[in-house]
């Protein structure tokens, strides 16, 4: 069933270079966890990962369900393959699956960044290794002072590491987007639901709400940004404790700062 048509609405593009293929399965981190697939599309990365660990596919599409399920009929029998047709952000709580996994997958663009953190706020969730667009990838892999530093590199460093396997061009997909594409690896060595009590850097709900009022407008600088939520004399002061300019812009402070900072406030 190749002849099924990309739908926009999904933001399906259908990934056809082998080559790239490839490169997923072989950044994939070595573990027994089972693996979770979001947007498997038409299984050309499933049929790959089939082989090597037992998987969970998460399809929107009622089309691309009908298709996967006689494609993979004999994965399902056998229980190599659970295909869970339906919105995986709908029934996606605080853990997508039951036990420990890594989620390994090409994402639509337009949800691209809400699954990643969920993925990286999922206790269950260890690795996370997706195909998104590259702009998004950098953001997620950008270290502090560069322009594309933001509240998400500083989340993803509180919880991991991340980095970029392969920029991926358009042609690369069927149909081209407009846009390059990255593989994106975020190893995890916590979990945001931990608290942030202690020395330890892990993200709360408090911090990452410090950190969009932080970013709100990245250009000006962080004084601008806090004091529109927190007393100016109090973040003065804590800005001459921590030895921080006045002029300091958001993506000049680095997360380890940025943990001593949401503490102090």
């Amino acid at each position: 069933m190749k002849n099924v048509v990309a739908k926009k609405k999904f933001g399906q593009n259908f990934l056809k270079d082998e080559s790239v293929l490839h490169e997923i399965i072989q950044a994939m981190p070595t573990s027994d966890r089972d693996i979770a697939e979001i947007g498997p599309g038409l299984g050309d990365l499933t049929r790959y990962l089939v082989k090597v660990k037992s998987v969970t596919a998460f399809e929107v599409d009622t089309d691309l369900c009908k298709h996967l399920q006689k494609e993979f009929n004999h994965e399902i029998t056998t229980n190599s393959l659970t295909l869970e047709c339906g919105d995986v952000l709908e029934n996606w709580q605080s853990e997508l699956l039951d036990r420990d996994y890594d989620l390994v997958a090409n994402l639509p663009y337009y949800i691209a960044t809400t699954i990643i953190l969920k993925a990286l706020a999922d206790p269950n969730c260890h690795n996370i290794l997706v195909m998104v667009q590259k702009e998004v990838a950098l953001k997620f892999a950008a270290n502090v002072k560069e322009k594309v530093f933001s509240a998400l590199a500083v989340i993803t460093q509180s919880l991991g590491h991340a980095s970029i396997v392969v920029e991926v061009p358009p042609t690369a997909f069927e149909p081209q987007p407009k846009v390059d594409s990255a593989v994106l690896l975020i190893r995890k060595k916590s979990s945001r639901l931990v608290t942030n009590s202690d020395n330890s850097q892990s993200c709360s709900e408090e911090f990452e709400q410090m950190l969009r009022v932080a970013f709100t407008q990245p250009r000006k600088t962080l004084l601008k940004n806090l004091s529109q939520k927190y007393n100016k004399s109090d973040v003065l002061e804590i800005f001459k404790t921590l030895d921080f300019s006045l002029t300091i812009r958001p993506h000049e402070v680095c997360t380890k700062d940025y943990h001593q900072l949401y503490k102090s406030l």
